[in-house]
């Protein structure tokens, strides 16, 4: 009996613990389902697709607390307002926002605000995608279309937020227009697919442009934005869908001031193509003064290296006989320390077998003796070597034969190295190693499908930054020797006038860039494999 009652004590006692836990249970929050309604649009005021539309202040109502997110980004608006609308509310939440418009409207002329996807709810984030207020200053409401797809002429991908432009082609339209007024329409390509669709337009003929449009400015800014253009005439309507090829154009040339930055060295600095800028000093030298030009690595400077001479100002003359322009420049001369003899090379400690040993100099070589300079094999076995001096590039290229799991040693003794001043380097030792060929992967690639010759095959990483190269004016297999290991992308650049590069386009010259076509994927290499990859073109 007492065992029953204790038993029962037990389930009771069970059974409160239970029920509690199930009450307790039941009484805490669970939160529901994740909200995933984007906010409605409940009403505008003016209404929607309104004609005639004389309003200054358009609100759009919705059915739950909104906010904006990156809606510098986000909108836009077709054709573009020349004083920016004052959008409310910035950073707080609201039932509506308002627009408030500080242009005079064109007349006659159908206006839409696309807010791609910057409306989002308060809570959870999600966008009202892509609603658009449309009005008309007129009668009636254009409703013509325009669709196509953007890409770039480099990247695998196009970049996000293309701005699509069509401008009108009348009286007052030339080639520079799109350098100094906004388009009459324009829509963009959100931040997600390439593709785009200018909408209510009317009929005509127009200019097609797409814009990586930095400073928002609806204009081409070409130190700064990337350019597509459709070199035909857009005739609306249309059923055609069109494709932009977006590409930087290689800036207009243009000298800018020289500047004095050591006793020996004069900068001239430019945008361009320096190929045909000539410098000359219009003041007379001394006979003692000798001087020379080269380019910096890297840099679009040209150094104008001169011997010291006692002179308080040096006036020069900067032309170029491509573009025609004359510059005229004064540098002032001060009292600077000399730019003094560096030395550097290509490459150090490990040394892959594709690789060249080269020493370069800040300062022009102008003799190199090889007396001085020693290679050594395993740290005590003289080797030979040949050599090839580059006055243009200021190096020197060394070749010798490369074997797997070694040591080289380079010895430059002072004197081996003569710069243009007449300086010296000082004693100077570089190391190197190899590894195995096991270390390494090969790669052949066969193209296939739509080949036409010149062509350059690249192979680059995943940031897009070239590794390996060849070029070739007839059908061959592309032999990539002795890769590291890793994950790399090919790509087959078109080289139209065989100049062995990628040559960029320039919308005022009616020039498209060189196109390039890209292996579908990444292609893996591993240590000591050999491997075949058969690339089929379509370009």
């Amino acid at each position: 009996m007492v065992y029953l009652k204790k038993l029962f004590g037990l389930l009771f006692f069970t059974f409160i613990a239970l029920a509690m836990w199930q009450c307790a249970k039941r009484g805490s929050p669970s939160g529901g389902p994740k909200d995933i309604t984007p906010p409605e649009l409940l009403r505008t005021d003016p209404e929607n697709f309104t004609t005639n539309f004389k309003a200054k202040k358009i609100r759009l109502y919705f059915d739950e607390l909104i906010k904006l997110e990156d809606v510098q980004n986000q909108l836009v608006v077709s054709p573009p307002f020349k004083y920016p609308a004052e959008i409310t509310p910035m950073g707080s939440a609201s039932k509506y926002i308002e627009v408030i418009i500080k242009d005079t409207l064109r007349e006659n002329t159908t206006y839409t605000i696309n807010f791609g996807q910057s409306i989002v709810d308060n809570n959870e984030g999600n966008p009202n995608s892509f609603l658009s207020y449309v009005f008309s200053t007129g009668d009636y409401l254009d409703s013509l279309t325009l669709t196509g797809a953007v890409k770039d002429a480099i990247n695998r991908k196009a970049d996000e937020f293309i701005s699509v432009m069509l401008y009108e082609i009348d009286s007052t339209y030339t080639d520079s227009t799109i350098y100094k007024e906004p388009p009459l329409y324009i829509s963009n390509t959100g931040d997600s697919l390439p593709f785009f669709e200018l909408k209510n337009l009317k009929a005509g003929k127009y200019a097609l442009f797409g814009l990586k449009d930095v400073n928002k400015n609806n204009m081409f800014d070409q130190g700064q934005d990337k350019i597509g253009f459709i070199e035909d005439t857009i005739t609306l309507p249309t059923d055609s869908i069109y494709g932009l090829n977006l590409f930087r154009e290689e800036l207009n040339y243009k000298a800018t001031v020289p500047s004095l930055v050591a006793k020996n060295k004069i900068i001239f600095g430019y945008q361009g193509d320096h190929r045909d800028m000539v410098i000359e000093p219009m003041t007379s030298l001394p006979d003692s003064v000798d001087t020379k030009i080269l380019k910096e690595r890297n840099k679009d400077t040209l150094n104008y290296w001169m011997t010291p001479a006692d002179l308080d100002s040096i006036v020069f003359m900067v032309r170029n006989d491509k573009t025609l322009t004359i510059d005229t420049f004064t540098v002032k001369m001060r009292d600077l320390p000399m730019d003094s003899l560096t030395v550097s090379t290509s490459v150090s400690g490990k040394f892959n077998f594709e690789d060249t040993f080269s020493v370069l100099t800040n300062t022009p070589i102008s003799e190199l003796d090889t007396t001085h300079i020693s290679l050594m094999v395993s740290d005590s076995i003289p080797a030979t070597y040949t050599y090839a001096l580059d006055t243009v590039q200021n190096k020197v290229d060394f070749d010798f034969e490369v074997e797997p799991n070694q040591k080289y040693s380079f010895s430059f003794l002072p004197g081996a190295i003569t710069d243009f001043f007449g300086v010296e380097n000082d004693t100077l030792a570089y190391n190197l190693s190899t590894g195995s060929y096991a270390d390494y992967g090969n790669l052949r690639m066969i193209l296939g499908g739509n080949v036409t010759y010149p062509v350059i095959v690249q192979l680059t990483n995943e940031k897009g930054e070239v590794q390996r190269e060849i070029a070739a004016s007839e059908s061959q297999v592309f032999e990539f020797s002795y890769l590291d290991p890793g994950n790399y992308v090919a790509r087959v650049i078109f080289d139209e006038n065989g100049n062995g590069q990628l040559d960029t386009g320039n919308f005022l010259e009616k020039r498209q860039p060189e196109e390039i076509s890209y292996y579908p994927g990444t292609i893996e290499i591993r240590a000591n494999w050999e491997k075949e990859e058969t690339f089929i073109l379509s370009n």
